[in-house]
């Protein structure tokens, strides 16, 4: 009996507790993507893209000038000059090579320098939304598989931010033919 009732006292705390709990989600890619900044800094982000991508065209032609002018002078050089110059070649081809891994990783350090403002005020904003509205959880909406429509907080986030409110892409869905 006094199990019992120890059950009872604590399913009825969990009710009481759980009435009180105001759960939302929000999907804070598509609050990112919407924020200006976000449009400014994909901007400078495919700037620093594309002058990654231009050096590691003039580390290749570098390489193919070098190499087209050992060819045409090995037979002129002595064998201590034509091994410093392979060298050379062997060095420029090894750092050619490994561009694309380093401007991979200056385009990922690149990327966080300028997302993580963005990315913080999104999420402080949500905190402050969160907070105004009473809500208890805020998950993201990536995380969750099914949600009811109603908690979704990402108009009044938006709203909080002077964001208009345009209205969520669907994906691809296609409609049937007849």
């Amino acid at each position: 009996m006094k199990k019992l009732f120890v059950a009872g006292v604590l399913l009825l705390g969990f009710l009481g507790a759980s009435a009180q709990t105001k759960i939302g989600y929000i999907s804070t890619e598509e609050l990112i993507n919407a924020m200006p900044e976000a449009d400014q800094a994909n901007s400078a982000l495919q700037d620093y893209q594309n002058s990654l991508q231009q050096q590691g065209n003039d580390y290749l032609q570098e390489l193919n000038e070098k190499d087209s002018l050992f060819v045409k002078d090995s037979a002129k050089l002595s064998p201590a000059t034509k091994e410093l110059r392979r060298n050379d070649l062997v060095a420029l081809y090894q750092k050619v090579q490994n561009w694309n891994q380093t401007s991979q990783q200056l385009l990922g350090e690149k990327q966080q320098t300028l997302l993580a403002p963005i990315r913080t005020k999104a999420l402080e904003t949500i905190k402050d939304v969160a907070k105004e509205n009473g809500y208890t959880y805020v998950m993201d909406a990536a995380a969750l598989i099914v949600s009811p429509p109603g908690d979704n907080i990402l108009a009044l986030v938006k709203k909080k931010l002077g964001l208009k409110d345009t209205p969520a892409k669907t994906p691809g869905v296609a409609k049937p033919t007849q």
